[in-house]
């Protein structure tokens, strides 16, 4: 069969003997925790070198963790890049342009209904922002369009559920709202939603493990916590930690405590269950810090030493924090500067699992960091694309330009409008604060990563038209282990 494939964007690897194994790479499938923060900045976790807020079971955690130090977000805001984590492609590929902007269509296959079609439990716990969950109303308002964009994690393979369409306060969240943000498998949930949001959602998510290791059945268990977003809400405690700092700051740096306190109780709760050593567990931010400054009200997150935040792709905009921890394959307190992205984790579970991708290949943005893991792969072979819809300006993209393409070296900037905007190009190896623009001095450079992006940009007009889903498309695709003949074996319980 002959797939059109431009040279940006990479398809899942149809993996071969003498490249690896076709067996399961562990005893047992791994068990994947993906957990994602809201807003959490480059610099705001101790890991990253922050000295005043106080993370001392995510420090723990790096400690044991493969550290990223270039670790990128799909997008500069939260809805494509959460739709990133959980396909492998680019949000733009099927109509999530933004927050609160389109849905996950029916046809894209999630890492859930994948692993789900393995015999996997899988669980949704957080804000989901993928679409509404009630089709009559949703708690961004009628401009919403709730019923056209009804799309929630049940139907895209989590089979359970405790999720907001949303982002919600931090403490007491369901206070004073009007619509309640809370749904448990398709049903409004009061019980139990008092105080920190985040162990609220902690709360659902142990369970839901303890029930899996008790089965001894492998699971996906995706958190994504609602802080450190706005409104943030810290509760007495937390605010307690901090008693020299302003109201914004307690409350900031004690939100971010909070989530912290809930990840050290994760980690316990996974090492008392035994199943610690067996589990891929990730931790990251869906995008830079929210606030043009840092040092106003709450909006005080920590971008570190890089230029830009939330809705820039300056690498402040989406640069973030990333840990991955998985003892059985990883050594611990290990660090790489290798270019990754959320995109990577669902090629990179496939890889884990020794999955191949039967059937027409559709286009993945993502690669597997598998042999990151194991330190055989030093250059990224294809960049990171990110296009946002902001225009440049305080209220667009901070400034930045709204297309860039980050390679093992360069990162070029650049609107491609036609109309003399400035290109911007740095080399992050030498200039990570983006000061110095090298576009004149390697036009070259600059007229290749241009050549991607216009690739880019088209694949994605593809996929956008419907044309990746000209096949059926189903789980059965991914197929573990197939005999020497190479016919797929039949899988189980098919999710469409």
């Amino acid at each position: 069969m002959k797939v059109f494939v431009p040279s940006l964007v990479v398809l899942i690897l149809v993996f071969t003997q003498d490249l690896f194994s076709q067996e399961p790479t562990s005893p047992s499938k791994p068990n994947i925790i993906l957990c994602m923060a809201d807003d959490l900045g480059w610099g705001d976790p101790g890991f990253n070198g922050n000295k005043i807020i106080k993370t001392p079971h995510l420090d723990a955690m790096a400690k044991n963790s493969l550290r990223f130090e270039r670790f990128y977000s799909g997008a500069p805001v939260c809805s494509p890049t959460r739709g990133s984590c959980i396909t492998g492609r680019h949000p733009y590929r099927y109509g999530i342009w933004s927050a609160n902007q389109g849905h996950m269509r029916k046809e894209e296959v999630t890492l859930a209904e994948v692993l789900e079609a393995q015999g996997y439990m899988t669980g949704h716990f957080g804000k989901w922002h993928l679409g509404t969950l009630n089709p009559s109303q949703s708690g961004k308002g009628q401009g919403r369009n709730a019923e056209r964009n009804f799309s929630t994690p049940g139907a895209n393979g989590f089979k359970e559920w405790f999720s907001t369409e949303y982002s919600v306060k931090t403490w007491d969240p369901i206070k004073n709202n009007t619509v309640n943000p809370y749904y448990h498998n398709g049903k409004v949930e009061i019980e139990n939603t008092d105080g920190c949001d985040s162990r609220v959602l902690m709360d659902r998510a142990i369970p839901f493990i303890r029930k899996a290791a008790s089965n001894k059945t492998p699971f996906l268990a995706v958190i994504w916590f609602h802080a450190p977003h706005e409104p943030v809400v810290a509760g007495p405690e937390f605010l307690n930690i901090y008693p020299n700092f302003s109201e914004g700051e307690k409350n900031y740096y004690g939100v971010i405590s909070a989530l912290d306190l809930q990840m050290g109780r994760l980690r316990k709760e996974l090492r008392d269950l035994g199943v610690a050593d067996n589990t891929m567990l990730c931790f990251t931010s869906d995008n830079g810090p929210e606030g043009d400054s840092g040092d106003k009200g709450t909006t005080r997150g920590s971008a570190g030493p890089f230029r830009g935040r939330k809705r820039s792709l300056f690498e402040g905009g989406i640069r973030v924090p990333s840990l991955i921890e998985w003892p059985a394959k990883i050594s611990p307190g290990t660090s790489t500067s290798f270019p990754s992205s959320t995109l990577d984790y669902f090629p990179t579970t496939l890889d884990v699992l020794g999955f191949k991708l039967k059937g027409e290949a559709r286009p993945m943005d993502g690669i597997s960091l598998l042999p990151v893991f194991q330190e055989k792969l030093k250059q990224r072979p294809v960049p990171i694309p990110f296009e946002t819809l902001g225009g440049t300006g305080t209220n667009g993209s901070r400034g930045s330009p709204r297309m860039a393409l980050v390679d093992n070296r360069y990162k070029l900037l650049t609107d491609m409008d036609g109309k003399g905007a400035t290109d911007l190009l740095f080399d992050l190896l030498e200039d990570k604060s983006e000061t110095k623009n090298m576009a004149l001095q390697f036009p070259e450079v600059v007229k290749s990563m241009k050549v991607k992006l216009v690739e880019f940009r088209e694949s994605c007009r593809l996929s956008q038209t419907g044309k990746d889903y000209t096949v059926p498309f189903t789980p059965d695709k991914f197929d573990m282990n197939p005999n020497e003949s190479g016919v797929p074996k039949k899988v189980k319980n098919p999710v469409r």
